[in-house]
């Protein structure tokens, strides 16, 4: 249940500058191949997806995605169409703790494993120290993560990743919430095709 209610709240981070944006990709492919694209449906989504589990959620991720996309000139594939990539979005959220020592950060990340979408990610433990003495106050807090990937369908290969994490806040109404996610989805887009400066 307390991963459910994080969920709703599932991408509505503080400012858009707190946000860690990533990619990676296979420097090989060609992208400029890359034209059409369907929605992973079906036995492809992984059903212990976090964002799957939510599907009012997942809809305005794919809302936001579509639209980046198709700003990127990418047309999505209608279903007697071909298309060369299929578009997979995830979610997965980590507990974390943080300890404040008179006024200093100091503390541990650590948990059990990351639950989201995309299977093999094993655990973590991110130690950060500062100085002892004072006073010390532990609080724990929820961090997010979305992942689109894009996969060759000739080739079976996934040939792009991005990424966005941030810690999760306080629900929105649904056209803010709307707003956010794209704001975000473009964020991880920026770079598209990879090369982009």
């Amino acid at each position: 249940m307390k991963y459910a209610l994080i969920l709703l709240g599932l991408l509505l981070w503080m400012s858009c500058s707190s946000i860690t944006i990533k990619h990676d990709y296979a420097p090989e492919y060609d992208f400029s191949k890359i034209k059409t694209y369907r929605w992973a449906s079906g036995k492809e989504i992984n059903p212990d997806d976090e964002l799957h589990k939510h599907p009012l959620v997942a809809k305005r991720v794919q809302i936001a995605v579509d639209k980046v996309l198709k700003e990127k000139s990418l047309v999505k594939a209608t279903e007697d169409q071909p298309y060369d990539v299929v578009v997979y979005a995830h979610a997965g959220v980590k507990e974390r703790t943080q300890v404040t020592q008179t006024g200093v950060s100091v503390g541990v990340g650590y948990g059990p494993g990351y639950r989201g979408g995309y299977r093999g990610y094993g655990g973590w433990y991110d130690p950060w120290w500062g100085p002892a003495g004072g006073t010390t106050t532990v609080s724990q807090y929820e961090e997010t993560t979305l992942v689109i990937d894009m996969v060759s369908w000739k080739d079976k290969k996934l040939v792009w990743r991005g990424m966005a994490t941030g810690v999760v806040r306080d629900n929105q109404n649904g056209q803010e919430q709307q707003e956010r996610i794209y704001s975000i989805v473009e964020k991880i887009f920026k770079n598209y095709p990879p090369g982009k400066k």
